[in-house]
């Protein structure tokens, strides 16, 4: 097994509507937001946690190849893929995000190898912060009032409010994609992004909360590339993803 490649997948994520990804507030404030975004602690604006889009993006593929009941809800492993027939793009799963080791699959670990996927923390985009945030004097977050409605009185019990980062902000997307042996998971990686779009990121979802769009994605080869290879350049993703957006071809991905 040989690395071939590294990928820098680059885009921009977009929010269409407003954003909560908790940052695990441990004081309560009397008069101020029960729950908090996660925000960065120098600059005190709110970013999209590499982690949580990793979560996610992992979550909604296992559902998509059907491995979630497999692995009785837990996150897919080795040890599902040791133990019974799955997916065949089970072990691509596996490439791409990794797995909790089982000592009784190291053949299967070994043929797999390391995990592919590096994800980054998104921060806000420069430009849109510079032109929205700082030229309008806005904030980067809202305070959205939530209740629970009595089904008899009809009058709103338990009031609290959420912050989200406000519809419209824009992050810096990136990831890294290690290839090995030339092999191709990028499509895999792109069916991740496209359920993300049609589901929600972040808590809340079923409320309208976390929808999101990927733009611009380029596909591009990394630092230690480039200095080997000077006349590398990005490829555009957009009329790859796009095609990934209509029914026809969103129905082949699915066989």
């Amino acid at each position: 097994m040989q690395l071939t490649q590294i990928k820098q997948i680059t885009g921009t994520l977009v929010l269409k509507t407003g954003l909560h990804i908790g940052g695990g507030d441990t004081e309560m404030h009397i008069g101020g937001i029960d729950n908090q975004v996660v925000k960065d602690p120098v600059s005190g604006l709110p970013y999209i946690p590499g982690s949580s889009l990793k979560g996610k993006i992992r979550s909604l593929l296992e559902w998509k190849l059907g491995l979630v009941l497999a692995s009785d809800g837990k996150p897919f492993s080795f040890k599902q893929l040791k133990d019974g027939e799955v997916n065949a793009d089970a072990g691509n799963l596996l490439r791409l995000f990794g797995g909790a080791p089982d000592k009784e699959a190291g053949e299967k670990i070994n043929a797999i190898g390391p995990t592919r996927l590096a994800f980054w923390d998104c921060a806000l985009n420069k430009a849109w912060k510079e032109e929205i945030l700082d030229k309008r004097n806005l904030l980067a977050t809202e305070a959205k009032s939530e209740n629970t409605i009595n089904r008899i009185s009809g009058t709103a019990d338990n009031p609290r409010f959420t912050e989200r980062v406000i519809a419209g902000a824009q992050f810096d997307f990136r990831l890294s994609l290690k290839v090995h042996d030339g092999e191709d998971l990028l499509p895999l990686l792109l069916q991740g992004l496209k359920l993300l779009e049609l589901d929600s990121l972040g808590g809340s979802g079923s409320r309208g909360y976390g929808k999101i769009e990927f733009k611009d994605l380029k596909a591009g080869e990394g630092l230690g590339e480039r200095v080997t290879r000077s006349n590398a350049r990005p490829r555009k993703l957009n009329a790859g993803y796009r095609l990934l957006k209509s029914a026809s071809r969103w129905r082949k991905c699915k066989r």
